[in-house]
């Protein structure tokens, strides 16, 4: 295994790369490509944290228990609260921060605050030539033309090896209180996170669990008295679909949205998991035809987690539909066969292609994570 302690090494190690490289941070996500590992856990630090510019950067391998532990003393936190992958995959190694940006990992606060993309301000990666390049400032290379944040972060590697980043932070709240309604099919689940969302009091978490006593869970959080006035609003405004009360414990309702968070109810359950991203109006007809075993709803109902039986084709049993559809949890003969990621329309492969060509010429970078399986390999 490769594992360079400085950007320099990085980038001397892809020169002299003869063949596929298979990008580590901490080996939490179930990744698996061909190739010599090269690993990034020597490039590991906090260069930079300025509390009162609300703003870190870190190298790609530093760990997100470092980086939580130095913005909690500041009472801050990544606002886009990412996923903690370990319990649903059954792996070890700790998350790192690099891993998160190339993932662009987002929890439920997505739908108010945004995705790990929104809160990226800049990048430092290693492209297939050994190049050094960075979004802006003094830099061995400047490219121009191209949103470097936006595109390294969702690329799980394929365009070039993060090296840094730096983050926008945010401050932790005061408190948080969670509405709950229980006893909903999927429809009014729907239609019950649709009117809290579209209410003026700032939701920053809307999830059903249709296994949990069918569920319907509403995060407000901020300064105590505005969150106990907006919780009892949304309390009000919710009354038609159900019985409505509220944990009021602020420890109690972030252990509530830390599960959905983490997808805690599949975690002991078999089978693959499936994670898809929809229209929430979609949300009750597509998720009938998935015929899971299990399912969450996140993110209004944008979002669906759901547990199938082991090799199962969802994309096939779904049909076309509009979303994507993407394999998080299955061996990888099923990764292999089926594509971890949903297949693109061929005018955005040819764009995702040419991207590729242009950062990664000799495609050694994650050699086919994100591209769609040979035909016939179903």
């Amino acid at each position: 295994m490769m594992t360079p302690t400085t950007e320099s090494e990085l980038a001397e190690m892809v020169v002299a790369a003869s063949g596929p490289l298979a990008i580590m941070g901490g080996g939490t996500r179930g990744v698996s490509v061909q190739g010599a590992e090269l690993s990034l856990s020597g490039l590991r630090g906090i260069d930079l944290y300025e509390p009162g510019s609300l703003t870190i950067v870190a190298a790609a391998g530093t760990s997100m228990a470092e980086i939580k532990a130095v913005l909690a003393e500041e009472n801050q936190r990544l606002a886009f609260e990412p996923m903690d992958h370990r319990g649903l995959l059954g792996t070890t190694g700790e998350p790192t921060i690099g891993g998160v940006v190339a993932a662009n990992v987002s929890g439920p606060r997505r739908i108010q605050t945004g995705a790990c993309r929104d809160f990226l301000l800049g990048v430092r990666f290693v492209d297939g030539t050994g190049t050094a390049i960075k979004n802006g400032g003094r830099v061995m290379k400047n490219v121009t033309g191209y949103d470097l944040v936006k595109l390294l972060a969702g690329s799980w590697g394929t365009l070039g090896v993060l090296s840094q980043v730096s983050l926008k932070v945010l401050p932790k709240s005061e408190t948080q209180i969670t509405v709950m309604i229980r006893g909903l099919n999927v429809q009014d689940a729907v239609g019950a996170m649709s009117a809290a969302l579209g209410s003026p009091f700032e939701v920053t978490g809307a999830a059903f669990c249709p296994d949990e006593n069918a569920t319907v869970m509403i995060r407000v959080e901020g300064f105590e008295p505005s969150v106990v006035y907006r919780a009892s609003r949304i309390s009000d405004l919710l009354k038609g679909f159900g019985e409505v009360s509220q944990t009021s414990d602020a420890e109690t309702s972030a252990t509530i949205w830390n599960a959905i968070r983490d997808v805690n109810a599949f975690h002991a359950a078999p089978g693959d998991v499936w994670r898809l991203s929809v229209k929430p109006s979609d949300a009750p007809v597509i998720s009938e035809r998935l015929q899971a075993d299990g399912l969450l709803f996140d993110w209004g109902g944008g979002l669906i987690w759901a547990r199938v039986k082991e090799g199962t084709d969802l994309r096939a049993r779904l049909g076309s539909f509009g979303g994507h559809a993407t394999l998080v949890r299955a061996s990888v003969e099923s990764k292999q066969r089926l594509g971890a990621f949903q297949p693109q329309p061929a005018p955005l492969e040819a764009i995702s292609a040419g991207l590729r060509t242009r950062f990664d010429p000799r495609g050694i970078f994650n050699q086919g994570l994100m591209q769609t399986p040979a035909k016939g390999a179903h």
